[in-house]
């Protein structure tokens, strides 16, 4: 299992700009983006026992997480 953060920017680098754009004029995409960015935080925490917590927690936090970067992919793909 990696510990590394799953930040968007990485996940997605050729649309960083695009992102940042979505960011400032779709509220809808911030919203989402804002939301991965806490999960992503927090699954990180976890992995790195900075802030443990049970494993089933921590695989739902990951659940959610993949399907929030499935929906913002949805939207970088169709911008």
């Amino acid at each position: 299992m990696s510990h590394t953060p799953h930040e968007l920017a990485e996940e997605f680098p050729d649309k960083v700009e695009l992102m940042s754009t979505l960011k400032q004029t779709d509220n809808h995409f911030a919203r989402l983006a804002e939301e991965y960015h806490e999960i992503n935080r927090a699954v990180h925490r976890a992995e790195t026992n900075v802030e443990p917590m049970e494993e089933l927690a921590e695989v739902e936090l990951r659940k959610k997480r993949a399907h929030l970067k499935d929906e913002i992919w949805g939207i970088l793909s169709k911008a």
